[in-house]
C-alpha cells in the first residue's frame, strides 16, 4: 500500500483589513501562562478555549502558540492542507528519545517508514492477533485472582505491563517480559521531553543534573534494548517472518554504514514500542476508572460479556457482540484521548478559518478539548457510551471526534489499538470489578500520551 501526503494548498488570505486580530492573553498573563503550561496543560487549553473561543494566540516570551479549536480547522491543518505542517512542539523534543521514527520523521523518510509499517496491520493479521490479545488478557486475569479482596492494585502499571507484552508477541514476536525497564524508561523519557518543551530546550542535556542524568540511563536503555531485539532476530535467521523487527530489517538491508542502518532500525523500534502499547494502556486505565466511577456500565459490560463468551473467550469475529463494550473504549477515548495534543508547525503561511498564520508558527490541534467541545456535544463533561451506539446522532462533524489523530498521518495502529482495548476489556469485566482505592483521586497529565498522575490504585471484587 502507498501512502502519500496531499501536495500544499497555497493560503489565499484576503486583504489584511479585513482578517481578525487573533483572541487571546494579555502579555500580563504570561507568568501564570508558563506556570499553567508546566502544571496543567490541558486546563490551559479548556480554560483558553471558554474565554477567547475556538482560536487563541498565546504569547509566551520567546515562544508563540495559534490554538485552533474548532472540527473545521483540525480537517484543514491535518487533512485538507496537511502538507503544510510537519510535527510540531512536544514531538520535536522527543527525537532526543526518537530519533527519526514513525512519529517524528517527516516527507519521503517517513512515507517509506509508513510502507513498511503498514504491512503489519493488515486486516488478517490483525485477525490473528485476537487470540494473542484474549490470551494475555487472561493470563492477566488469572494473576488478578490472588488480589481479590485484598491490597489495591495499580491498574495503571498493571495495564502498562499487559500492553507490552501484547506488542511483544503480536507486532514484535519476542517476548518483552525480561525488559522490565521498558515502562520506567519510557516514563522518564516522555517527562524529559515535555520537560524540554515547556522549557523551551533552555537546559542543555550535558549539564550535570539529576534530570539529565536519569535521562541518558534510561535513553541508553532504550537504544540497547532495541538493538539487542536486532541482533536476536539476525542470529534467529529463520526465512519468511513477518513481524516488524524482520520487516524494518528487510528494509534496511541495503543500507551500505551499518552504523547509519543501527540507527534507523534503533529510531524506528523505539517509536514502535512507544507508540504500540502507550495509548492502549491509556485508553485502558482511564476505561477503568470511569467504570468504577459508573457501576452500572460495570454492570452491562460484564453481562455482555457473560452472554456473549459464557466460557470461551472473545475473538475478532466476536467484535459484534460486544457493541456495548465498544462504546464504552470509544467513549473513554472522547473524554480521555491518548493523544491529547497534535502540535503542528506551519512550513508555509496559511489561512486558518479567517486567521493569518505566518511561516514557523507553532499551531495546537487538541483533541481533548475538541472532543469536550459544547457546539457539539451534549454534556460534553458526561461519561454517556451510547454517544456511540448505532444510530446515535453525535459527534454532528466528522473531525470532533479525532482519537488517532486524522489524515495522511492518522494512527497506522488504529484499528489494533480499538481490537486490543476491546477485547481487553471484555475479559477482565466478565469476571472482575474495580473499585478505585480509599484515598484515591486519578488526575489526568498530558505527557506524550494521557496519562494518569498518580496511577491508578484500586480494589479487586469478583463481578
Amino acid at each position: 500500500m502507498t501512502i502519500t501526503s496531499p501536495a500544499p494548498v497555497p493560503a489565499k488570505p484576503g486583504p489584511a483589513a479585513r482578517r481578525p486580530a487573533f483572541p487571546g492573553p494579555a502579555p500580563r498573563a504570561i507568568p501564570g501562562l508558563l506556570g499553567k503550561l508546566w502544571r496543567d496543560r490541558l486546563s490551559l487549553l479548556a480554560d483558553a478555549a471558554d474565554e477567547f473561543g475556538d482560536v487563541v494566540r498565546f504569547a509566551m516570551g520567546p515562544k508563540t502558540i495559534y490554538f485552533f479549536n474548532h472540527p473545521d480547522h483540525a480537517r484543514h491543518v491535518l487533512a485538507d492542507n496537511a502538507a503544510n505542517y510537519h510535527k510540531g512542539m512536544g514531538l520535536a523534543e522527543a527525537r532526543r528519545v526518537l530519533g527519526d521514527g514513525l512519529l517524528t520523521s517527516e516527507g519521503e523518510v517517513w512515507r517509506r517508514q509508513r510502507r513498511t509499517v503498514a504491512s503489519a496491520f493488515r486486516r488478517e493479521r490483525i485477525t490473528r492477533y485476537a487470540g494473542v490479545i484474549t490470551a494475555a488478557a487472561e493470563a492477566f486475569a488469572d494473576r488478578l485472582e490472588s488480589h481479590v479482596g485484598g491490597d489495591p492494585v495499580d491498574l495503571s502499571s498493571e495495564m502498562t505491563r499487559l500492553t507490552l507484552s501484547v506488542l511483544g508477541q503480536t507486532l514484535l514476536d519476542t517476548d518483552l517480559a525480561p525488559l522490565r525497564m521498558l515502562g520506567p524508561a519510557f516514563e522518564i523519557t516522555q517527562d524529559q521531553a515535555m520537560f524540554e518543551m515547556v522549557t523551551l530546550g533552555a537546559l542543555p542535556l550535558w549539564l550535570p543534573l539529576p534530570r539529565n542524568h536519569r535521562f541518558r540511563v534510561a535513553r541508553r536503555q532504550l537504544q540497547d534494548a532495541v538493538l539487542g531485539l536486532v541482533a536476536a532476530r539476525e542470529r534467529d535467521g529463520t526465512p519468511g517472518r513477518s513481524d516488524v523487527i524482520s520487516l524494518l530489517l528487510g528494509a534496511y538491508r541495503d543500507e551500505p554504514d551499518p552504523r547509519l542502518r543501527n540507527r534507523k532500525l534503533r529510531d524506528e523500534l523505539v517509536t514502535i514500542l512507544l507508540a504500540g502499547h502507550e495509548t492502549t494502556a491509556s485508553t485502558l486505565s482511564w476505561t477503568w476508572y470511569l467504570i468504577s466511577r459508573h457501576p452500572e456500565a460495570a454492570e452491562i459490560m460484564h453481562a455482555e460479556a457473560a452472554a456473549a463468551f459464557d466460557d470461551q473467550s472473545p475473538g475478532r469475529a466476536d467484535l459484534d457482540r460486544l457493541p456495548y463494550t465498544t462504546t464504552v473504549i470509544q467513549e473513554a477515548m472522547r473524554l480521555y484521548p491518548p493523544v491529547w495534543g497534535l502540535p503542528r508547525k506551519a512550513l508555509q503561511a496559511d489561512e486558518i478559518g479567517g486567521y493569518r498564520v505566518p511561516a514557523g508558527a507553532d499551531v495546537m490541534i487538541c483533541p481533548y478539548t475538541l472532543h469536550r467541545h459544547q457546539g457539539f456535544w451534549t454534556e460534553p463533561d458526561q461519561f454517556r457510551p451510547e454517544r456511540f451506539a448505532p444510530g446515535a446522532v453525535e459527534p454532528g462533524h466528522r473531525y470532533a471526534y479525532i482519537p488517532f489523530g486524522a489524515g495522511p498521518r492518522i494512527c497506522v495502529g488504529s484499528h489494533l489499538g480499538m481490537l486490543e482495548a476491546t477485547l481487553v476489556a471484555a475479559t477482565v469485566a466478565r469476571r472482575f470489578r474495580f473499585e478505585l482505592a480509599d484515598g484515591a483521586d486519578p488526575r489526568p497529565e498530558a505527557m506524550l500520551s494521557l496519562r494518569l498522575r498518580g496511577g491508578l490504585p484500586v480494589k479487586v471484587r469478583h463481578a
